[in-house]
């Protein structure tokens, strides 16, 4: 037992406390070098981000400098050391404000416009983001607290990714993308909020002295301030935590949900767009040849209790007016082994096949049953300014030698189509 101790025994190796403060308060700044080799990295990170190139956005992360006031306001929370949390905070807003001004201006810039896959990565935090900026906090933290530095200064720096978020959120305001900017800057406030508990838990753990003065009361008053502020940055980061949580069990349901009941049956997905915010929380599919009717999509809403999809709703995304452009604008953020040229085709012959009808047997049904009719057409209309909605029904057009029961017809033609609304035009 002794022996473990001894293994996990931090305080082996462990920097000089004041060596360790000096070294916070220096990396805190952003004055001069520093705020110039911000503005660098931040452009080179932005050019990584808008060329899809992931080893020059690492590149950008090692230069980076923006660890400093996140672990200074951390350590500044674990010594109760009211200033040093200031000068943090008021550095680190000077360190995101110019990364965004500097980013969106490249971005605005910029001739390439496209989102690229690296954009994407850093719109939609997960519980892994949370568990990265915790652990990779954890490693900073102790880092700076070695007499050896060694090389896990480095790895943080990239494994933390607080830059590219911040660029995504220049891009998102360049080119007036709110969604963008609201998704990178939530990434972003994930990392700095969990590095800074992880610094603070190092911090506490290492028994680092608690700044105290002359006046008692006011270090009294002092430290219930930042326990206070403590808890509102836990609390909510916790609860953040375990939404993300959440949020990644009902992805892994879902997309169990999607390989059992549509994929391993050979249906061709050609479009996903899940609302886990929604409520109920929908799932949007949309299928390259494949149709279901009303009972099948019945079904298929009443399956999804049994994967764990409570307060979930299937949408089947089948034969709409605007399903066309909406699957095609979602193209380039799937990964699909389909062209948008075959898309297109299958969506146009979807399209066709609603108002067209192929079928041999019906007319020589019609030739034996109705003999006195000469000619016929079927086909299907859009009917609009509906006084329920609009809808769509068959029409039927004819042509005779004789006299015919047009009511009979007319009912053998509902029943045949499973049809109220067809409509019979002789002519």
């Amino acid at each position: 037992m002794s022996r473990l101790k001894t293994l996990l025994n931090l305080h082996t190796g462990e920097e000089d406390k004041t060596k360790v403060l000096a070294d916070v308060v220096k990396n805190i700044s952003f004055r001069g070098s520093n705020l110039w080799i911000l503005a660098c990295a931040i452009f080179i990170a932005s050019i990584g981000l808008n060329v899809n190139s992931t080893a020059v956005i690492i590149g950008a992360m090692l230069i980076s400098p923006l660890m400093g006031p996140i672990v200074g306001a951390g350590f500044a929370l674990a010594t109760y050391d009211f200033n040093l949390l200031k000068k943090s905070a008021k550095n680190l807003l000077i360190a995101t404000v110019v990364s965004l001004i500097v980013s969106s201006i490249y971005f605005y810039l910029s001739p390439f416009k496209e989102v690229q896959s690296e954009l994407l990565a850093r719109t939609s935090p997960t519980i892994y983001d949370v568990l990265i900026a915790f652990f990779g906090g954890i490693v900073g933290a102790i880092s700076i607290t070695r007499v050896e530095k060694g090389n896990p200064i480095p790895g943080v720096a990239i494994a933390t990714a607080l830059m590219p978020p911040l660029c995504t959120a220049g891009f998102g305001l360049a080119a007036l993308d709110f969604k963008f900017f609201i998704g990178a800057m939530y990434l972003y406030c994930i990392n700095c909020f969990f590095i800074g508990i992880a610094t603070f838990a190092i911090i506490k753990y290492l028994k680092f002295k608690p700044v105290v003065t002359e006046n008692k009361s006011f270090d009294k008053k002092l430290r219930y301030i930042i326990t206070i502020l403590v808890f509102l940055m836990v609390i909510p980061s916790f609860y953040l935590a375990y939404n993300l949580l959440n949020e990644k069990k009902f992805s892994q349901n879902v997309n169990n949900y999607i390989k059992t009941e549509f994929t391993d049956k050979g249906y061709t997905l050609i479009y996903q767009k899940i609302s886990y915010n929604a409520s109920p929380k929908t799932i949007d599919l949309a299928f390259l040849t494949k149709k279901f009717d009303s009972i099948e999509i019945d079904k298929l809403n009443k399956d999804l209790i049994v994967y764990g999809l409570n307060n979930t709703k299937v949408n089947i995304r089948q034969s709409t007016q605007d399903m066309k452009s909406e699957i095609l604008s979602e193209l380039s953020k799937q990964n699909t082994n389909l062209s948008e040229k075959d898309i297109q085709i299958n969506l146009l012959s979807t399209e066709l096949k609603q108002y067209k009808f192929d079928d041999p047997e019906l007319v020589q049904e019609v030739k034996v049953l109705f003999p006195e009719i000469t000619e016929i057409s079927f086909g299907k209309i859009n009917n609009y300014f509906s006084k329920d909605s609009t809808f769509q029904s068959t029409v039927v057009i004819y042509k005779v030698d004789k006299k015919i029961d047009a009511p009979k017809l007319m009912q053998w033609l509902q029943l045949k189509f499973s049809d109220n609304n067809v409509q019979l035009i002789a002519n």
